[in-house]
């Protein structure tokens, strides 16, 4: 599941995330959702979040969703 809807974006759920210093290669972090950090329901590149340890990117991959 990619991360550009706000909605399947929530606090606790596993992600892989781009950081702003790795957009040029690609490279991903993994972590939990600390905070969601982008207002609109949708944004193309993914949703802004903060993760638990403080690290900030953009969601590619939705990894654990909560049911």
């Amino acid at each position: 599941m990619n991360g550009q809807n706000r909605k399947d974006v929530l606090p606790g759920i596993e992600v892989n995330i781009v950081l702003k210093q790795d957009q040029r290669s690609g490279k991903l972090t993994r972590g939990i959702v600390k905070d969601l950090l982008t207002n609109s329901p949708t944004h193309p590149h993914g949703i802004k979040v903060r993760l638990t340890d403080g690290q900030v990117g953009r969601v590619k991959e939705i990894l654990s969703p909560v049911r």
